[in-house]
């Protein structure tokens, strides 16, 4: 399988695979900006430097690697000759488990694939041939229970092979790489085309009782369909889940371009029904086992033993979200669990050498970048006042110069809040403030609408 790396290496070499331009490749149009005054900034919440855990390749039961391989062969048979038929079919549930209860007790979030119709095999809303109902009904109450709280769940379109007739529920009967899901049928396809086949794969999840704030696109998936595919997910995920703030994973860089959060399409700041959508971006490649379970990765990548090398000190020196990227089959390995002790080996490292870190799914990210962006600001002597389209826990903002007395919110009802002064920011939570060298430092809640901070002598 072409791999999300391979297609986003570099510019030229995404051009390349896709047949744009690079210029055509950046055409998703930001939107609204409003102005921002000298002297405040919008920090990484709490001051600290976002994490997060992009799973990819993951469903119910289904090990995609196994069905995967021989569908990919039958298009590129020259490109797929690993052995699937000896690896398992199935990724059991005392796995799902024993992952994420240590990724919570650890205090890991991320972004966790369910792929509804995986390889064709069956439907996640409905029956999975090869195991019983109750099985399916237990993998996702499992889901439910123990992911959704840490974890946005994501279809990864609806097969991650061929590609489906929305009307029909049946795959297309051509078998070429232009009706696969991975490769090309996206190309040139409308922002209206996009979001039906979104919206169905978002509707199936829906079915089965798992609530959906992005999608992830497998492969090359919207490779050559960039503007289209960030509007379609803007209108599908608002049309079947209501979601508020909307965002896709489809890019990651190993280089050095930015890898924060890109807000597209922002308008209707000023009214009711503000829109956006955030593209979330991958910082790694999988280095863990490979998105078929066959490729040993190495923890040096990430971070090495000496805490300073590796792609993961990189983009936190940056102070850029540092979404690292697998694929479940290779944190499974086959039963061996390599890319999962390569996993806990980084967190372990990253616990040693960080103390500014902060996990958060890719909806939490998604929601700060849209705010950090999208409201507005306005500053005085004693006051700094914000409009905000979306509401956003742990806003956290600089203020330049001295100030007279201590902080206090302003909701608007109530009355000022004062909040509490702490030492440093590293002690930042919502409600409390430092003081800096060059000023100041809050962290709030921010609500939706209008509110202030502002300062009194006899505070």
């Amino acid at each position: 399988m072409t791999s999300r790396r391979q297609f986003l290496r570099s510019g030229v070499g995404l051009a390349a695979a896709s047949g744009l331009s690079p210029s055509l490749l950046r055409a998703q149009e930001p939107g609204h900006r409003p102005d921002r005054p000298e002297g405040v900034r919008v920090l990484n919440p709490r001051a600290r430097v976002p994490l997060s855990f992009i799973i990819d390749d993951s469903t119910c039961l289904v090990n995609l690697a196994h069905f995967c391989i021989p569908q990919f062969a039958e298009v590129f048979p020259d490109d797929y000759p690993q052995p699937w038929r000896e690896l398992p079919r199935e990724i059991p549930d005392s796995f799902v488990r024993s992952f994420g209860e240590w990724c919570h007790d650890h205090g890991v979030k991320g972004k966790y694939s369910i792929v509804p119709f995986p390889a064709c095999v069956g439907w996640v809303d409905r029956e999975m041939p090869g195991w019983s109902r109750r099985e399916l009904r237990e993998s996702l109450d499992l889901v439910r229970t123990l992911m959704l709280p840490d974890w946005d769940i994501h279809p990864e379109m609806i097969t991650h092979t061929w590609v489906i007739n929305t009307k029909t529920g049946r795959p297309h009967a051509e078998r070429t790489e232009d009706y696969m899901e991975n490769w090309g049928w996206s190309a040139g396809r409308s922002v209206d085309e996009l979001a039906d086949y979104l919206g169905y794969a978002l509707r199936l999840l829906k079915n089965a009782g798992l609530p959906c704030e992005g999608v992830t696109t497998p492969g090359g998936f919207g490779t050559r369909a960039l503007p289209e595919l960030s509007r379609a997910t803007l209108e599908s995920v608002r049309d079947v889940f209501g979601a508020e703030i909307p965002h896709y994973f489809r890019h990651l860089y190993t280089d050095d371009r930015s890898v924060a959060p890109r807000v597209e399409y922002a308008s209707g700041l000023d009214g009711d029904d503000p829109r956006c959508v955030v593209s979330i971006i991958g910082c790694t490649g999988d280095w863990f086992g490979g998105w078929d379970g066959l490729t040993p990765g190495s923890v040096d990548q990430f971070i090495t033993e000496d805490l300073q090398g590796g792609r993961l000190p990189e983009v936190i020196a940056r102070e850029e979200p540092a979404i690292l990227v697998c694929h479940w089959p290779g944190i499974y390995y086959n039963g061996e669990e390599l890319g999962f002790s390569i996993f806990k080996e980084v967190v372990a490292r990253l616990e040693a050498g960080y103390d500014n870190l902060l996990w958060m799914k890719n909806s939490e990210i998604a929601r700060y970048w849209a705010a950090r962006e999208l409201t507005s600001i306005g500053a005085s002597a004693d006051r700094v006042s914000f409009l905000a389209p979306y509401a956003c826990p742990a806003f956290t903002v600089a203020v330049d110069g001295p100030r007279e007395g201590a902080p206090a919110v302003d909701r608007g009802s109530g009355g000022p809040e004062p909040l509490r002064e702490v030492r440093d920011r590293l002690r930042l939570e919502p409600g409390t403030w430092c003081r800096s060298d060059d000023g100041v430092t809050a962290c709030f809640d921010l609500p939706k609408g209008a509110s202030a901070i502002s300062w009194s002598a006899g505070g």
